[in-house]
């Protein structure tokens, strides 16, 4: 994948400002005439539409921009250098290697200046006062900025596509749009997101096709960030499940949870359920008891085959209407997206004990995993255990002495701890 780059960024120095002295044929003794040193030149990143990857990073990191011209005689100021632009695609998300978020880029054109090149020293005709007639001071110029940056592309697209590996999610993108993405009969077949177009009348969406997410995703389990963060563009979500898996419903709510526990902002997106894989499951009966469990939890379905077509036009039909329902998107450009921040997407929680001796654990990420998770099914049972241990907190209420049969609370939720 080229979609993240570390680059090193140093914009020019200030020129040195010039000591110098007039001199000519009868003036022998002329005042000072050190002329200024140039400005630096200042190093912008900016948006090329014609690039699509930060591919080029991987040749060239290191990025300088020239100094200013140093002051001359006769009161000549030093020439400014120009300023250093580095091209990158639309949809460039901006930040020191500290993690502070700087910028981000999407439109054609855009810019942010990241390094400011230096001032031009004062040459020593700016020093001459009431009581200094004939000064031998002039500046050097300033130095300039340096500093490393992270990019990260983060792809541009109105709707996005997520489910588990091989749930047809590039077949679906493929019956959707005009798209022609790698499609096979094996998980991980998309290493990368793809885009497609989708047509109704004269209005048309971009969707994302979001590679499959593994279960620990949102601690970086199988790229799991690098493609969490292309959905925190997208405005609506087409959450697809393989309706012919053992319990669909169980991988509905693993997703969900990943979501949820990346950030509060991708959980909150709007999402169509989408069942795919309807022509393969023989038991129609199962089929039934699926579709009765999610409207009973309060998530309708549409049931497809993305392969044979089967149901896609009544999606496109639900995908457009759901669009337009939202409200006016805002102004990405320059948007500091705190969840999107290496250090604030770590899991946080505390652990206490009350006066009845039972464990409390308090952390709205695994809160919001506690309250999605389905309690009726040994599979999300098992998951959320894996969540709790992921994020640290079994180990912590071993540490914090917890013993078999003691009581655990998350949320509002009561649990046994046992091994």
């Amino acid at each position: 994948m080229h979609d993240e780059a570390k680059i090193y960024v140093r914009s020019g120095a200030g020129g040195d400002g010039m000591v110098a002295f007039h001199r000519e044929k009868r003036v022998p003794k002329g005042g000072p005439s050190g002329g200024d040193g140039g400005k630096g030149g200042d190093v912008f990143l900016r948006v090329n539409p014609k690039i699509h990857t930060l591919r080029k990073f991987e040749r060239q990191s290191h990025f300088i921009a020239k100094d200013g011209g140093r002051g001359g005689p006769r009161r000549k100021t030093g020439a400014s250098a120009e300023p250093l632009y580095i091209d990158v695609p639309p949809g460039t998300w901006i930040q020191t290697d500290q993690g502070r978020a700087l910028a981000d880029l999407v439109t054609a054109g855009d810019s942010f200046c990241v390094a400011q090149g230096g001032r031009g020293g004062k040459g020593n005709i700016r020093f001459v006062n009431a009581r200094r007639r004939s000064p031998r001071i002039a500046e050097k110029g300033e130095p300039g900025e340096a500093l490393w940056l992270k990019l990260e592309l983060r792809i541009l697209a109105d709707v996005g596509i997520v489910g588990l590996p091989n749930a047809g999610k590039s077949t679906l993108l493929s019956a959707l749009s005009k798209a022609r993405p790698t499609i096979a009969d094996y998980p991980f077949t998309t290493l990368e997101p793809n885009l497609g177009v989708v047509y109704l009348g004269d209005q048309e969406l971009v969707v994302a096709d979001i590679p499959g997410l593994l279960e620990g995703a949102h601690l970086g389990v199988g790229l799991g960030h690098n493609f969490l963060r292309h959905l925190l563009r997208t405005r609506l979500l087409i959450h697809l499940i393989d309706g012919n898996a053992p319990n669909p419903v169980a991988d509905f709510q693993l997703i969900s949870a990943e979501l949820a526990l990346y950030s509060e902002e991708l959980e909150s997106k709007p999402r169509i359920i989408v069942l795919n894989k309807m022509d393969l499951r023989k038991d129609k009966d199962d089929w039934r008891q699926w579709e009765e469990q999610f409207v009973a939890a309060g998530h309708p379905i549409l049931k497809i085959s993305a392969l044979n077509r089967q149901g896609i036009d009544a999606l496109t039909q639900q995908l457009f209407f759901a669009y337009g329902e939202l409200p006016a998107a805002a102004d990405h450009r320059r948007t500091v997206i705190p969840e999107a921040m290496e250090h604030e997407r770590q899991p946080k929680y505390t652990i206490l004990r009350d006066s009845a001796g039972r464990y409390i654990v308090r952390g709205e990420r695994i809160e919001r995993a506690a309250s999605m998770t389905y309690w009726e099914y040994e599979e999300s049972v098992h998951r959320f255990q894996k969540i709790l241990a992921g994020l640290g907190i079994s180990a912590a209420l071993i540490q914090s002495g917890v013993q078999v049969g003691d009581t655990v609370l998350i949320g509002d939720r009561e649990l046994e701890w046992s091994e």
